[in-house]
């Protein structure tokens, strides 16, 4: 099952940008991209959704899994082997023997339900502004062209002059160092996904 986007056209109009049924379509598309940008910075999924990781074996009675916070876990498999000796205390995974016997390391397979079960507001705006920065930037010019990335610092008439930033930035969806940062350690983004359902 694909996650669902963390805000919707409904979001935007609440905030103000009314989207013609023609744009429809292509804010689909900018808000899929958005929802990405912000998941992939915070490391996690944010709402909640079933998914299924691999992670090192702590040599530790107790095993973090990624993606806060964890609500319930199906299956828990240590080396490919199904255990049952665990239980969930805390949002973590606490087993007496530890999860990696002996001196060898191990692969702790989890199926888990986790995420927050709704989106919250900051976040839901937050996808909104980069959708409509980028609606903007396509309603710019008829052809799409506003998509294209231009850093204009100055620009002059006479003698028609223009000059480049060199930020580096490509898109409105190019989310700021400090922004990521705070995503990552909002959510504690970490270990990826093998497999979400």
């Amino acid at each position: 099952m694909a996650l669902t986007l963390l805000a919707t056209v409904a979001d935007l109009d609440a905030r103000g940008l009314t989207v013609q049924p023609s744009e429809t379509e292509i804010v689909g598309v900018y808000l899929g991209v958005a929802t990405a940008a912000v998941r992939e910075a915070a490391g996690c999924p944010i709402s909640q959704t079933t998914s299924t990781v691999t992670v090192e074996g702590e040599p530790s009675p107790w095993q973090s899994l990624p993606g806060p916070p964890v609500t319930a876990v199906a299956s828990v498999q240590v080396d490919g082997k199904p255990v049952t000796d665990w239980r969930l205390i805390g949002g973590r995974l606490w087993r007496a023997g530890g999860w990696s016997p002996g001196a060898e390391p191990s692969e702790v397979t989890v199926t888990y339900t986790h995420g927050l079960p709704t989106v919250p507001a900051d976040i839901v705006d937050l996808v909104c502004r980069i959708a409509a920065a980028t609606l903007i930037a396509y309603r710019s010019q008829p052809d799409g062209e506003g998509l294209a990335a231009k850093d204009v610092r100055s620009e002059r008439i006479g003698d028609y002059s223009v000059q480049y930033g060199d930020s580096g930035r490509i898109t409105e969806v190019e989310l700021p160092e400090y922004l990521r940062e705070q995503l990552a350690a909002r959510f504690g983004g970490g270990a990826t996904l093998v497999r979400s359902r």
